[in-house]
């Protein structure tokens, strides 16, 4: 594998979780397998379960991180072609790649949306030109539009709780304060679209994902209906797609609780807003997943490190 941009680069996700799985069994048994290679960490945005569960995968393998806050640390940026860069960037994305990846063997990149330009953040520009102009492999540690790494934890956390053969999940949106991106939804989307599950998506009318990335999966605007015999219930906000980036709907209605959640497990990518986003019961409760699915974000970036590993 060269590189992990998207859920997408995944050809059979079952095979992938199973391997997941054995990692999570032994997680040193590939030890050497990073030895004397170096993972290069790079945050343009804040980050706690993505940068401390990344940093474990690449110390289980061997592998030495370096951690970097690129908005705090490092010089300003300039991503675009041809620009006279008379502002506040300092240093070229074409120069800032090149000199990274004579330091790491593997770039993983965290760069949140803008929220206000739906082509720019649809272009994937900061991760894209890691991409093209880094020599070595490049993975998504959350971008624009995808979370990969977070979908490919989701895969594990569902296959591991599965009680039945072909399960059914419900991705909910759920209210908040702020304008949220699209990115784990969207992620989440493509990865149930690879899973054998009866897959439901339920939001208020006008909050529809990107229908590109929907495609034929089932929506439902009716959230008790799409809880109906569920059995898991993935919960996640995002702020509005057509008029992007918007806060249109703040309905309370829409909150997580324990008596619409009935017998399903409840799943959240953390962090959450209590009493927001999911009452106190359900978070607290025996069918909250939420912590499993945190420790399984190591397993999920070890997969990735080490597949890319054996492809150096």
């Amino acid at each position: 594998m060269k590189h992990y941009t998207s859920i997408n680069d995944i050809e059979n996700i079952q095979s992938w979780i199973q391997e997941a799985k054995a990692l999570k069994r032994n997680p040193l048994n590939y030890k050497d397998l990073g030895k004397n290679k170096t993972l290069g960490l790079l945050f343009f945005n804040s980050s706690l379960r993505t940068r401390l569960s990344t940093q474990k995968a690449a110390l289980n393998l061997g592998m030495d991180p370096i951690v970097m806050n690129v908005s705090g640390d490092a010089w300003g940026i300039e991503f675009g072609d041809g620009t006279i860069m008379n502002g506040n960037t300092a240093e070229h994305i074409k120069e800032a790649a090149a000199v990274v990846s004579q330091y790491c063997d593997i770039i993983a990149v965290r760069a949140f949306p803008t929220l206000t330009d739906k082509e720019k953040d649809e272009s994937e520009h900061v991760l894209k030109s890691f991409v093209k102009y880094a020599s070595v492999p490049i993975v998504n540690m959350e971008s624009a539009t995808g979370h990969p790494l977070q979908a490919l934890t989701d895969a594990i956390t569902i296959s591991e709780n599965a009680k039945k053969e072909r399960p059914k999940v419900v991705l909910s949106w759920a209210p908040h304060i702020k304008a949220l991106p699209h990115a784990v939804a969207n992620s989440f989307v493509q990865a149930m679209q690879k899973m054998d599950v009866d897959f439901v998506v339920t939001h208020p009318e006008g909050y529809n994902l990107n229908p590109d990335i929907i495609g034929n999966s089932t929506v439902n605007y009716n959230q008790e209906e799409a809880f109906k015999d569920a059995d898991f219930v993935y919960v996640k906000n995002w702020s509005n797609y057509n008029d992007y980036g918007k806060v249109l709907n703040t309905d309370p209605n829409w909150m997580i609780t324990k008596e619409k959640l009935g017998n399903a497990k409840f799943m959240h990518c953390l962090p959450v807003r209590r009493n927001l986003i999911v009452e106190d019961t359900v978070l607290d409760g025996e069918n909250s997943l939420v912590i499993e699915q945190a420790n399984n974000r190591t397993y999920a970036a070890q997969l990735v490190l080490k597949k890319i590993l054996e492809d150096l």
